[in-house]
């Protein structure tokens, strides 16, 4: 999907990405519209039925009839979480965009101070750290690993990696718009992109409720998929950190190599550590010149 125009009217567009959510959206609608009432700038909702086999796409219809200021959007197939809000914000025309989820999830009542904290920061981020977090316990150590191995690689304090609640300015979504994927990872790749550029990233602490309906996320799969992703969005900005870090390990590891093999067979094994080492230079080098050619693209 192309990158929509970057001429945007002063306003809130909410996108929520719906799909197989017949027993939540209508309750997710009417806390978005009835928090949308408090926020003192134009405003609209889009909602994006992702090909849902269940009733989802004909009760958003029927709201759209009653609802004020609701638009739909129907993807005539399935084009994933990401895809959905890329659509929905390819069709938006303010210059501000909230999403939040359909699932019953998010508090959605605190849309208003994620927008009016635009006003200081480039995103806001509603994260999951607040008195009342429902996270099943079989995903939690998942993300605490993933949070705490995107911080160091990003080097920033991440509270919440992949909030599906947050409010960013327009032009900064178009800003990255080729490297936003169409599934879950949307949000994490819009999140260490905004860090790595050196944005400025709030995070409001909310509550995060049981969902509505049964999950689509796949945990191992999904897991993986996001820790390799955490690396290729580094190394899109920021490959020094990720070509250094395994550069010194192997320079380590060749020295260590060297080292053991001197003491236990009285002789140094040259092709074992020297491949080690010279290998760990190879990546040292493939860093410097990544963060060089970055910074000459960042200068052009």
């Amino acid at each position: 999907m192309n990158a929509p125009s970057t001429h945007t009217e002063p306003g809130v567009s909410v996108v929520i990405p719906c799909y197989r959510e017949e027993n939540a959206i209508e309750a997710t609608i009417a806390q978005v519209q009835a928090a949308m009432q408090q926020v003192p700038h134009a405003w609209e909702i889009i909602a994006v039925n992702d090909a849902s086999p269940d009733r989802t796409g004909e009760m958003l219809d029927e709201l759209a009839k009653t609802t004020s200021n609701l638009r739909v959007l129907h993807n005539q197939r399935n084009q994933g979480y990401g895809g959905s809000l890329k659509r929905g914000i390819s069709a938006s025309k303010y210059d501000r965009i909230v999403i939040t989820d359909a699932d019953g999830t998010y508090p959605n009542d605190r849309i208003p101070e994620l927008v009016a904290g635009l006003d200081r920061a480039d995103m806001v981020v509603g994260a999951r750290i607040g008195a009342n977090v429902n996270i099943p316990m079989i995903r939690r150590p998942a993300k605490w690993m993933l949070t705490r191995y995107a911080r160091w690689l990003a080097g920033a304090d991440i509270k919440d990696l992949n909030s599906g609640l947050r409010a960013v300015w327009a032009r900064h979504v178009y800003s990255v718009w080729n490297m936003l994927p169409n599934g879950f990872s949307f949000t994490t790749t819009i999140t260490i992109a905004s860090h790595v550029n050196r944005l400025a990233v709030d995070y409001l602490p909310i509550d995060y409720y049981k969902r509505v309906g049964s999950s689509t996320i796949r945990p191992i799969r999904d897991t993986l998929r996001f820790f390799f992703l955490v690396v290729r969005t580094i190394m899109m900005f920021r490959p020094l950190p990720v070509f250094g870090t395994l550069a010194v390990i192997l320079m380590i590891m060749g020295v260590l190599v060297g080292t053991l093999g001197k003491l236990v067979l009285g002789e140094v094994p040259d092709v074992a550590s020297g491949v080690l080492f010279m290998s760990g230079m190879n990546f040292l080098g493939l860093g410097l010149l990544g963060d060089l050619i970055n910074a000459r693209r960042g200068n052009a």
